[in-house]
């Protein structure tokens, strides 16, 4: 059994989610309000959560340790949906978004906590491509998925989607409205959604006021930046100095040298 998290801070009055009883052990009290859009993400102590054309880039920043795992399969087992993008899918090779993935060992339990808030055995992967330039024999696209994409991405799709998977075409061009493509997830009556896209998501999250939370695992690392581009957690966006989404720390947990830290996200003003 992984050893407790230590709170270090927790703010009052957060939802709390039926646990079992394993899962309240290792991290203590978790929640989400009812329609939420939440991001995970590991950086350095230098700020780099990815590494150039390196594949699989969160893997190496954390070491797999297995508490980040943990709390990604936690974060992965609380939501009905986890968002990303066609650069996250093309980075990842051979990964499934689903908590046993990243923690089997804990698997029974993340499915009783799904089941108790009446939720299907494992959240929906949603990727959202404006290019439609994608691996459709990515072992996660196999497993089924919703593709959201313009009638651009459509076209350069085709037929070529796993039968498993739903196209859902959202304008035209090659732009995909991300405001629109969460709207249609509500629709559907997924509402607490995880995102585990990359920097350039996030910026797209931000600059429309749609991200509500940010889980942030420091490592203890310094990765360093040299030839290629080492990206921040945020891309594509300018807020400072005009304007900055200042956030409220919600928790601070620690285990061993890694932190994990929990943010409400303030809007851009």
């Amino acid at each position: 059994m992984l050893a407790p998290f230590k709170v270090l801070f927790e703010a009052e009055n957060l939802p709390d989610y039926p646990l079992p009883v394993d899962l309240k052990h290792v991290y203590g009290r978790l929640g989400f309000r009812r329609q939420v859009l939440y991001s995970n993400f590991v950086s350095s102590i230098d700020g780099v959560v990815t590494l150039g054309s390196k594949p699989s880039a969160g893997s190496v920043i954390s070491a797999k340790d297995k508490a980040d795992r943990f709390l990604m399969g936690l974060l992965r087992a609380s939501a009905d949906a986890v968002v990303l993008g066609a650069g996250t899918l093309r980075a990842t090779p051979g990964h499934l978004w689903t908590p046993a993935h990243v923690y089997p060992a804990l698997s029974t339990e993340f499915t009783a906590l799904r089941s108790a808030l009446g939720r299907s055995a494992e959240p929906t992967l949603v990727l959202l491509t404006g290019s439609g330039e994608i691996d459709f024999r990515h072992p996660a696209l196999v497993r089924g998925a919703i593709v959201m994409t313009t009638s651009a991405g459509a076209k350069k799709i085709g037929d070529r989607l796993p039968k498993t998977c739903e196209l859902v075409v959202l304008g035209k061009g090659k732009s995909l409205d991300i405001g629109n493509a969460i709207a249609e997830l509500a629709v559907r009556g997924l509402d607490v959604l995880l995102s585990e896209g990359g920097p350039h998501l996030m910026g797209q999250l931000l600059g429309e006021g749609l991200l509500d939370e940010v889980f942030l695992t420091v490592s203890p690392v310094l990765a360093g930046r040299g030839k290629e581009d080492r990206l921040g957690m945020v891309e594509g966006i300018e807020l400072l100095p005009e304007k900055g989404a200042w956030s409220k720390l919600l928790s601070a947990r620690q285990h061993g040298d890694f932190l994990f830290l929990r943010y409400e996200v303030g809007k851009p003003s």
